[in-house]
């Protein structure tokens, strides 16, 4: 096969006939891969058929022996940007001498095997209609084909078919029904396909009444005096203001109610993006891929000043993301920068209810740019970043769920897991297909929990699953679980209960395929233990159906229980207080004099083991550490301790040290002691320049890779195990990661890239272990 200089192919003729069926698998259906067969067997000179059916696309295709092999190839590398393609298999026929190419329908009486593709990012073609005024869709806000647009936000129900959408009430016009009709065009089949004749349409309100005037028109403007416009896209609502006015951006944070966590930015355009930050060549790729997540960069410190200070107040990154709906196009000019952050209140989930926006929205946007195509399911953007040890998922939801993650095997019997109580996510699985579910959020909040359990029952029906076996946390106050407990008992199901710590490595190893035995490392905040105290340093021995606990990091009460995770002076009084006793007040003024009334009854408290549970938890220790360093007292959102303590860190001049800390090897399980480094570390810092400040910050970063490193140094003698995986949120510090990777060179290094470190993979973990367990 050659190529045409300007890109068409030349494919090869005559020979004899030869005649394959193929089977392909994957997202093959309703992302437009029967007419890209059909065009390609056309491009190929083949005559044959293609269909849908219960395994997936079925494809008889005669011609040419070399046309077909080309073929075949190229239904994996040329697939539609939608499609994800599993695999390609093929068997030889004897040849019919058949003429033309035919899509046939789905054979009577079968029942489609059912994948959803997630929303993707506009594509290219379309993106140039959009813009190009001599196209009829020139500024039509809802373009879309095969290859891009919405899907899993707009389904109602399977099959993926135009009435089970929320485009079911926009009828075609002639034009748009003609492309819908032709397997040559873009568009055949492409369920959301409109035009600005028949199609959905953007209106903007103000204080509930509708602006006259272009719409999109008056919201730029509106942006560009300074106002909020709440923009309803493809998965919810986005609040966006001009991120180059901080004023603006303060007035959002103020009724957003979002004190201090960084607010993501879109830019206009890649080259906007490298104007504000340094952007590698896989980051350049995630920012432009259909999935279009936000990708954290990071910034140029030569033009800090171009970004409002209060987007990302003190921070050395910058969560960016492209254009990727077509309103966005329109909305943005190249040299654009708006914050485009989720529209709620600080703990709530987004906005995607266009009654909810007008009542929820009311306080905190100038203006509503709404639409009139229901968003039937609510997908908040996803995050990524690129670390020491590749991509890492912070948030794994719009252009990835419901995509199937895979299991190590094929199981027999579907799986509900609940995941946990924070960055919540279910899975459910289907042979050896695991459905994560997009991000849910946290479930405390009751309208975060209507929609967890909602969400179940879309996935049951999507996917024609009914779970056999049920896999919750050991948590008993957590709300997945409780739910899964009462369902279990009104269901008769089986109920696994799978431990918080386990269920992390177990993703892990999910991810990778790998049944065999591992030393996992889990850092995190919290996790219920299987002693019933709080764990959150934790090495253990596992494989996917069990573990041994074989060390932890050195138990330290939380003074005033809970409370201590928001308020991380409270461990580092705990340290002082051990270090200087009675005469805190004298060696460690500053941070005596901004503490509350009371403190001493809390110590005594504590001392006494009142309301002071222990816990092994690796995310208290970056608190106490931070708090001990003047980073940060009260965590105004989760991790704000931790981000603060790594961004000094990354500011000091020196080469990082070790710390003191202890290794008890005669405990069972062996005991990490970090006390003697929170000491270290707290000795007259209250002196201390901010370089010095930045230094011991990096020193206590090293200080646990370094104590990590040789725990598993030990274990690995004792084990023989030369394979560590390592998750927990904990890991989301990519300085902490890039640390203990360098320690870690004669280890094969186990790390997520499709899931999240942090709580948003542990739904897949447990899915893994619960049907690796029920196969014992």
């Amino acid at each position: 096969m050659s190529v045409h200089a300007d890109g068409g192919l030349i494919h090869p003729a005559g020979g004899a006939r030869t005649r394959r069926a193929f089977r392909v698998s994957g997202i093959v259906q309703g992302v437009g891969f029967r007419p890209f067969v059909y065009r390609l067997a056309e491009a190929f000179a083949l005559a044959g058929r293609v269909w849908n059916d219960s395994a997936g696309v079925g494809i008889e295709a005669e011609g040419a022996a070399e046309a077909l092999d080309a073929f075949a190839a190229a239904l994996r590398t040329e697939a539609p940007l939608a499609a994800a393609v599993a695999s390609v298999t093929f068997s030889e026929l004897p040849p019919t001498g058949e003429e033309g190419f035919r899509i046939l329908p789905s054979p009577a009486g079968t029942v489609a095997r059912t994948l959803v593709s997630p929303d993707l990012a506009v594509c290219a073609d379309c993106r140039r209609e959009i813009l190009s005024t001599e196209n009829r869709r020139y500024g039509y806000a809802f373009t879309n084909c095969t290859n891009c647009g919405p899907r899993y936000s707009i389904i109602r129900g399977v099959p993926y078919d135009r009435p089970l959408t929320s485009m079911a009430p926009f009828q075609m016009c002639p034009a748009c029904q003609r492309e819908y009709d032709d397997p040559a065009d873009r568009r055949f089949h492409a369920q959301p396909n409109a035009c600005a004749d028949c199609g959905p349409a953007y209106r903007l309100l103000v204080d509930g009444v509708e602006q006259t005037g272009d719409p999109l028109a008056r919201a730029r403007e509106m942006i560009a005096a300074g106002g909020i416009v709440a923009v309803k896209g493809i998965g919810g609502y986005h609040l966006a203001c001009d991120a180059r006015r901080d004023a603006a951006v303060r007035r959002l944070r103020e009724r957003k109610r979002r004190e201090a966590k960084a607010l993501a930015v879109m830019a206009g355009s890649m080259e906007l993006v490298r104007s504000l930050c340094v952007v590698s060549d896989e980051e350049a790729r995630w920012l432009t891929s259909p999935a279009a997540p936000i990708v954290l960069l990071r910034r140029r410190t030569d033009v800090l000043d171009a970004v409002a200070q209060s987007v990302a107040p003190g921070n050395a990154y910058l969560g960016v993301l492209l254009p990727y709906a077509p309103v966005h196009l329109l909305l943005l000019d190249a040299d654009d920068l708006w914050v485009m952050t989720s529209a709620n209140r600080s703990g709530e989930p987004i906005v995607y209810e266009d009654a909810a926006a007008q009542e929820a929205l009311a306080g905190i946007a100038d203006g509503v740019l709404a639409h009139n195509r229901e968003i039937v399911h609510r997908v908040d953007d996803s995050v990524l970043r690129m670390t020491a040890g590749g991509r890492q998922m912070i948030r794994r939801s719009r252009g990835f769920a419901p995509m199937p993650l895979a299991l190590p095997t094929a199981k027999e019997r579907s799986v509900l897991a609940g995941g946990a109580e924070l960055k919540n996510t279910f899975c459910l699985t289907r042979g050896a297909e695991a459905f994560l579910s997009e991000h849910i959020g946290d479930l405390t909040e009751r309208s975060v929990l209507a929609s967890f359990e909602a969400t179940i029952a879309q996935y049951e029906q999507f996917f024609e699953v009914r779970p056999e076996v049920l896999a919750a946390d050991l948590h008993p106050a957590y709300l997945s679980g409780q739910y899964l407990a009462a369902r279990a008992a009104r269901e008769g199901l089986p109920l696994v209960r799978v431990q918080h710590h386990h269920a992390h490595i177990a993703a892990v190893l999910a991810e990778y395929g790998y049944e065999g035995r591992v030393l996992g490392v889990a850092l995190d905040g919290t996790g219920y233990g299987d002693d019933g105290t709080a764990w959150g340093g934790e090495f253990l021995a596992a494989d996917l159906t069990g573990y041994e606990r074989c060390a932890h990091f050195a138990y330290l009460p939380l003074p005033g229980g809970d409370r201590a995770a928001v308020e991380p002076w409270r461990l580092a009084l705990w340290v002082l207080h051990g270090m200087y006793g009675a005469e805190l007040a004298k060696r460690a003024p500053l941070f005596a004099g901004a503490l509350p009334a009371g403190w001493e009854l809390l110590m005594q408290a504590t001392a006494a083991g009142v309301n002071a549970p222990p816990t092994s938890s690796a995310g208290r220790l970056f608190d106490a550490a931070a708090a001990l360093l003047g980073v940060c007292r009260v965590n105004t959102y989760e991790g704000q301790a931790a981000i603060g303590l790594e961004l000094l860190a990354r500011r000091a001049r020196r080469t990082g040290v070790v710390l003191p800390y202890r290794v008890n090897r005669a405990a069972e399980p062996m005991i990490l002691d970090f006390v003697p480094a929170l000491r270290a570390l707290a000795d007259g810092a209250e002196e201390l320049t901010d370089e010095e400040r930045a230094g011991r910050a990096l020193d206590f970063h090293v200080t646990m890779a370094a104590a990590v490193a040789e725990m598993l140094g030990v274990l690995a003698d004792e084990t023989r195990l030369r394979t560590v995986a390592l998750a927990g949120g904990v890991f989301q510090n990519a300085l902490l990661l890039e640390q203990l990777l360098l320690r870690l060179a004669d280890f094969r290094v186990l790390l997520p890239h499709l899931v999240p470190p942090n709580d948003g993979g542990i739904a897949y973990g447990q899915a893994a272990a619960a049907l690796a367990r029920m196969e014992e």
